[in-house]
């Protein structure tokens, strides 16, 4: 998978997890959330099977490898929220890294991609693949983009 980032001057974009479809639960790139006071995961669906039980949680491990459920960040994926975006918050977690999980029900195909936006203090991710556009203006005049 990519590890796209983009640093703005008050956050961080980074792509963790590129589009894709299957049944198998998918783990996003890991946030280094050293110096970091927050992130935010966003992940977007494409048409959700029916009948699919589908849900997005976090995780976090000290070390990189060894991931834990947080309490409280599951957010249940209907099979009607097709083309939908879900977004979780976490401040200050207690371990250095954390991740996006999509868990999946292994027998219906749905298709996602997910972005982390963060404060940029600290590391961010280690390995950067590729990298997003962005533009930033401010109060620009009227005439042609």
């Amino acid at each position: 998978m990519a590890k796209v980032e983009s640093r703005m001057e008050n956050f961080l974009i980074s792509d963790v997890l590129d589009y894709a479809s299957g049944t198998a639960d998918r783990n996003s790139a890991s946030v280094d959330m050293a110096g970091k006071e927050w992130v935010l995961f966003i992940a977007k669906f494409a048409t959700v099977a029916a009948g699919a039980v589908t849900s997005v949680k976090l995780q976090q491990s000290a070390d990189d490898s060894s991931f834990a459920d947080l309490a409280g960040t599951g957010i249940t994926v209907a099979a009607d929220d097709d083309n939908q975006s879900f977004a979780i918050a976490l401040y200050r977690p207690s371990d250095r890294y954390v991740r996006l999980v999509v868990d999946k029900d292994a027998a219906n195909a749905t298709a996602e991609t997910a972005f982390a936006i963060s404060d940029p203090a600290g590391v961010g991710l280690a390995s950067i693949t590729d990298e997003i556009t962005v533009e930033m203006h401010y109060s620009p005049a009227e005439g042609t983009a």
